[in-house]
């Protein structure tokens, strides 16, 4: 991210439309460890440890909006955490869902030391299935893949939809989230809290804080018109 691309996803983020809901609780945020990364620099990047993290409390705000309760919120926001950490390169990279999925298997005390609870075992398959599909188009499904979509829907559709709405971050409109591809509908105040959330984290990674600390500058996500 530089300045300018920054200021411009300012001046073109989208007017609110209607006011966030007042949430019964914070949502959820897990910033993953730089240690997750495959690739360590892409840790800064694109598809880094920022991005991961502003999908994670996306999914954790979507959660809320659709009822999930505490485990299946801390699953799907565990998986949006990791669903990024084994891309070896910021374009396409075809499989890095599935690279990422057997990463978050193989490492769940990582994940839960970082989520700070344990994720029962049912759950902690499903985020994984969640990760591994969260790069396939649902169109692209195998008949395989369909099967495994079966048994956790409601995290896949919750995890696209979160990473569709971290797209603000990108310097082209056109690029910009596209929900004709979701199975979901994301609420309309949704969508100025995932920009503005964008435009805080990114400016405060720019002004020289840290990952973390950007996130945690964030802060105010549900003022939109901030």
């Amino acid at each position: 991210m530089d300045q300018d691309t920054l200021a411009w996803i300012a001046r073109n983020r989208p007017e609110a439309s209607a006011a966030p809901p007042t949430l019964p609780h914070p949502p959820l945020m897990v910033v993953p460890d730089v240690t997750w990364f495959a690739e360590p620099r892409l840790v800064d990047s694109i598809h880094g440890i920022r991005h991961n993290a502003r999908v994670s409390l996306l999914a954790g705000l979507l959660a809320q909006e659709y009822g999930l309760d505490r485990d299946h919120t801390a699953a799907l926001c565990a998986a949006a955490a990791a669903h990024d950490c084994r891309r070896r390169d910021d374009r396409d990279d075809p499989g890095h869902g599935r690279r990422a999925a057997l990463w978050f298997t193989r490492n769940q005390h990582a994940v839960t030391t970082t989520l700070g609870r344990e994720l029962p075992p049912d759950l902690s398959q499903q985020a994984a299935i969640a990760i591994g599909l969260h790069d396939v188009p649902y169109t692209d499904f195998t008949s395989q893949q369909n099967l495994a979509y079966q048994q956790a829907p409601h995290l896949i559709d919750l995890l696209k939809a979160a990473d569709c709405l971290d797209r603000y971050r990108l310097p082209l409109a056109r690029w910009w989230p596209d929900p004709f591809h979701l199975h979901i509908v994301i609420p309309a105040w949704l969508h100025p809290v995932a920009v503005n959330l964008v435009v805080r984290s990114e400016q405060a990674r720019l002004n020289g804080a840290t990952n973390h600390g950007a996130l945690i500058h964030a802060g105010q996500i549900l003022n939109p018109r901030q």
